[in-house]
């Protein structure tokens, strides 16, 4: 027995992640630091200028952080109601803000009590932003209504009533101070002209809007609501581009790269969508502990900060790139430089002794040494070694039958032992890297299940089992009348096979002979396709019927 050779576990290949640029791109981030709030994170914004602090508005309250604190640099909190969407300038020396009163105020970055404070709306302001120009501001409020604000005269310039519910968000354009667009929960985007004193172009998302973006050339706008995000052209009157529908749940943010060649969307489904501006198809996704409400990126995307529902900042930051040592370490002395000293040569007559390394072996092939080959094949059929190391248990199987023991492995076992061997076969036999080694040994399990004398089941008659060559997965009533076929049915919530030639002579068959059946079709498919239609879809559907 000392000459034993542990069994071999082959390695299989599996089908990874496609590693593309992006995905080296986006993956280059740290481990976030999250940051505790006192709310809900309803908006971040990054100022275009050094050293490009960030203000979170969260509660009542708007903290501005530096680009690698932890800690608020500074705290805005002359509001008497909850706060909204903190906006910078494009300067970076002034903050905009709206509240849950109606009141929108104007705070310089080195002080702290408001600068301005403009009074008009009569319910919440969800949206504010500067103009091209600097000098203005446009709103948008619960009351339906956008409003153009002076910053020198602390005057209302123009109102909009175009809306007929909540506008939610907006934004200015770059390029000219007079354009502006918005979005409301009557499910539009209007874009306005402060030169005409009303719409120019009006879209219909067909959700309610939570987030618009516009792109910095002016010419494409992007709207976000419900489970959509759509891509309009304002060049061509707001046609439609693409609408894509990649989340599951409300899309509540939307965010672009600072080449402005990746555009970045956030969800209540707890992911960050990263597309490509060219194709519009996802290139890489981010995924968070919570819903997601807010996200902005910094300059040359060096961070990422998602704010989410359960009051959680999460900042990560791009990875510094590692230097390369120009002087090589020095490697330490060998032991027997300890010994013999720094100059000893090797002579002649040395015998250099290894010390042979003590080599354990697994739990399985300790069992498989001692001939305990049921005992063997039990530890590989745990769900710890089933579900993340299959190709273990695939190997045992395989060394079995290679020394023709599998059957002996298999008898005597009950419904809840044959149950497991069943259930593994069945989830991975669909798998192409481990179907050659399963089906031999599922043809040997089906007829071990099936026929042998000290199986302590009683199976159905052996017929049964070899005629269904044209056996059908279909929900059927219990009452069928077709007699060629089985049928799978639910009674009582639980699933059973009914099999039979005629309506007299039926057996309904439950617990392991019904996974044996399912694993029969498998087999049935994949020799008569040459394992060609063996697809981890069909795998999935059977398993489901478990």
């Amino acid at each position: 027995m000392a000459g034993y050779k542990p069994v071999a576990i082959q390695t299989y290949p599996v089908l990874g992640e496609k590693i593309t640029q992006d995905t080296l791109y986006w993956n280059n981030y740290k481990t976030p630091v999250q940051i505790k709030e006192f709310g809900a994170v309803s908006k971040v914004d990054f100022s275009s200028q050094p050293p490009y602090n960030y203000a979170v508005t969260a509660s009542s309250r708007i903290h501005i952080y530096g680009r690698y604190s932890q800690e608020p640099i500074k705290t805005f909190s002359r509001f008497k109601d909850t706060a909204y969407c903190a906006t910078f300038r494009q300067d970076g020396r002034l903050l905009v803000a709206g509240s849950e009163d109606g009141g929108v105020q104007l705070f310089d970055i080195s002080g702290r009590a408001p600068l301005r404070q403009f009074e008009g709306h009569t319910k919440a302001v969800h949206s504010v932003d500067f103009t091209a120009d600097k000098y203005h501001v446009v709103s948008g409020a619960d009351d339906y209504t956008v409003k153009l604000w002076d910053i020198p005269n602390s005057k209302e310039i123009l109102t909009f009533k175009e809306h007929s519910d909540y506008v939610r968000c907006g934004c200015a354009s770059k390029l000219n101070p007079d354009l502006f667009v918005t979005g409301s929960y009557d499910h539009t985007v209007k874009m306005f002209d402060a030169r005409t004193n009303q719409s120019v172009i009006s879209v219909e998302h067909g959700q309610p809007v939570e987030s618009v973006l516009l792109f910095p050339s002016g010419g494409l706008l992007v709207s976000a609501g419900g489970r959509y995000v759509k891509v309009w052209d304002m060049l061509k009157g707001g046609q439609l581009l693409v609408s894509l529908k990649n989340h599951h749940k409300t899309v509540t943010c939307l965010c672009l790269s600072s080449s402005g060649q990746r555009l970045l969307s956030g969800s209540l489904d707890r992911k960050v969508k990263v597309y490509s501006t060219t194709s519009y198809k996802v290139v890489h996704s981010f995924d968070y502990t919570a819903s997601i409400l807010s996200l902005a990126l910094a300059y040359e995307d060096e961070t990422i900060v998602v704010g989410m529902t359960n009051g959680i900042l999460s900042v990560k930051h791009r990875k510094s790139e590692a230097k390369k040592d120009s002087v090589p370490r020095r490697r330490r002395p060998a032991y027997r430089t300890f010994i013999k000293g720094k100059n000893y040569m090797k002579q002649q007559d040395d015998i250099l002794i290894n010390r042979p390394l003590k080599k354990h072996l697994e739990l399985y092939d300790r069992d498989l040494k001692n001939f305990r080959i049921s005992k063997a094949l039990d530890r590989v059929l745990e769900p710890t070694c089933t579900i993340k190391t299959p190709e273990v248990t695939v190997s045992i199987i395989k060394e079995l039958n290679r020394r023709g023991v599998l059957a002996n492995a298999l008898a005597g076992r009950d419904e809840k032992e044959i149950s497991r061997v069943l259930n593994f076969l069945i989830r991975n036999l669909s798998q192409p890297r481990f179907a050659p080694v399963l089906i031999n040994a599922a043809e040997i399990i089906i007829a071990d299940v099936s026929c042998s004398p000290q199986s302590k089941l009683k199976p159905p008659p052996l017929a049964l089992l070899t005629e269904l060559s044209i056996f059908q997965l279909e929900c059927k009533p219990i009452y069928g009348k077709n007699a060629d076929l089985g049928y799978l049915g639910r009674e009582n919530e639980k699933p059973f096979w009914r099999l039979g030639f005629s309506q007299d002579a039926s057996v309904w068959v439950t617990g392991p002979f019904k996974q044996a059946l399912i694993l029969y079709h498998l087999l049935h498919v994949a020799i008569a396709a040459g394992q060609n239609l063996i697809t981890p879809d069909l795998g999935d559907s059977l398993t489901s019927c478990l």
